[in-house]
Formats: C-alpha cells, sequence, structure tokens
C-alpha cells in the first residue's frame, strides 16, 4: 500500500524562537517544511540541517513577510516538495519597550507591518493555494498570536499588543471564510516565552524581570509548549477546531 503524503507546511519566523521549535517539531511528526526567515543565514541553516537529521525534506528561503513578492517566492519554494498543506505564520517583533507616547512611528509601522500585515499576506497566499475551489487540497492554517493581544501590554508594547489582536481577528474572520474551502484557520497566544524577542526589543533581562506575573511561577520554553499546540492545531486531533485562539500562557 502507497503511503499517504506527506503534509508539506510553511513556517514563517522558522530560522529562531517558536518558528525554529515549531519546525523541528513538525519534522519529526512527519511534515516536509519550507522555513521563511529573515536574515540570520547561519540561525536558518542551523534549523534546516536539525529539521534534514529528522529524515524530513526542506527548503530554507530568504525574504520578508512584508514583501507580497517574497511570499510567493517562499510558497513557490514549498509548492517544489509538493502540495502545501500548512501554514504557521510565526514571524514576529516587537522592536521597541517603552510607552507608545515615546515608540518612534516608525517602529510602530514596521511591528504593525510583521505582525499584522505580514501575517495577512501569508494567511492570502495560503488561501490561494490551499482552497480546494481553487485547486488545492485543502490543510491548515495556525497564526501566532500572543497573549498580549488581550493583556495590551501597557508600557511595554501597546503597538506589539495591537497588531496581534489584530491577528486573533484575523483568525476567527479567515476560518469563516475557508471553513467550506477544507482550510482550518486557528491561532495560538503564547505567554512568556523564552526567545529572542526580548533581546531584540532592547531589553534582555525582560524575561527574569517579569516572570512573577505568570501564575504558574516560569516562562516557558517554545519547544515544551508552544510546538505541540501548533502541531496539535494542524494536526488531524484537530479536525473540528477552526477559528478558535488557544491561549498557551501559563494562566496569564
Amino acid at each position: 500500500m502507497t503511503p499517504p503524503p506527506r503534509p508539506v507546511t510553511v513556517v514563517t519566523g522558522g530560522g529562531r524562537g517558536i518558528g525554529a521549535a515549531t519546525a523541528v517539531h513538525l519534522a519529526r511528526e512527519g511534515h516536509d517544511l519550507a522555513l521563511g526567515y529573515l536574515g540570520d543565514d547561519a540561525s536558518a541553516q542551523d534549523v534546516l540541517a536539525a529539521v534534514r537529521a529528522t529524515g524530513a525534506r526542506a527548503v530554507a528561503v530568504r525574504g520578508d513577510v512584508t514583501d507580497e513578492d517574497d511570499v510567493e517566492a517562499l510558497f513557490a519554494a514549498a509548492a517544489g516538495l509538493g502540495p502545501v498543506t500548512g501554514l504557521v505564520a510565526g514571524a514576529g517583533v516587537t522592536a521597541h519597550l517603552g510607552d507608545l507616547a515615546d515608540t518612534p512611528v516608525a517602529v510602530v509601522r514596521r511591528v504593525v507591518d510583521v505582525d499584522l500585515v505580514g501575517v495577512l499576506l501569508c494567511a492570502r497566499r495560503a488561501a490561494q493555494v490551499m482552497s480546494t475551489s481553487r485547486g488545492g487540497t485543502g490543510g491548515a492554517v495556525v497564526v501566532v498570536s500572543s497573549s498580549a493581544a488581550t493583556l495590551g501590554s501597557p508600557h511595554e508594547y501597546v503597538h506589539y499588543a495591537a497588531a496581534k489582536a489584530g491577528v486573533d481577528a484575523l483568525a476567527v474572520g479567515l476560518a469563516e471564510e475557508l471553513a467550506a474551502e477544507g482550510v482550518r484557520v486557528n491561532a495560538v497566544a503564547p505567554g512568556l516565552v523564552r526567545t529572542g524577542i526580548h533581546a531584540g526589543a532592547g531589553d534582555p533581562g525582560r524575561l527574569e524581570r517579569v516572570v512573577s506575573r505568570v501564575p504558574t511561577g516560569r516562562a516557558g520554553e517554545p519547544q515544551e509548549i508552544v510546538a505541540p499546540a501548533i502541531a496539535w492545531l494542524l494536526g488531524d486531533q484537530a479536525s473540528y477546531v477552526t477559528g478558535a485562539v488557544l491561549r498557551v500562557a501559563g494562566g496569564l
């Protein structure tokens, strides 16, 4: 008997953090992968090697999720592995910590572009290639939101929280649009997770400084909590789950 085809999944932000952990986890679960990353070639190649070590086929594609041509190139590379059946829209940035009044406009625009517009562009392309009425085979989309979407993150990154609230709305609305097209859409909303995003915002010690806010008393690890949640939302066990926002935030 011929084995079923392996799912082909696009992971943006796949070069590090949650995206990298998710890519390795999915590879172990039998996915072939197209990893999108912005600029850290060495980190992306490390993730690519870890994914291929599981026996998965994979490609890494450098590009910006806010650029339509780059998004199309990423999905085209994924299509070289087979019909695309999954998207994990994980690319994200906070870029600055502080009150909104003190946040440069350029930072606000960049964060909204990456964290909301970039997710919209990737989800749009996934809808085009996976919808059954457009010749696709169906599939699943998981967009990475944040507990900040409902907490607001005052005095830290209201701009980021606002963008992530938009991501939650995207998951709900697009799920309804694609329900008859064989495509499920869900969001996962991590809380305080040990990644490089804190250092990227200029506060590498933030994790330890704010961990006391978490009811469980600790930060999460990408490979421990977020990646398995994303994998579940992509998989057959979640076949009746669409339009949901799964909070993975230690009680926040």
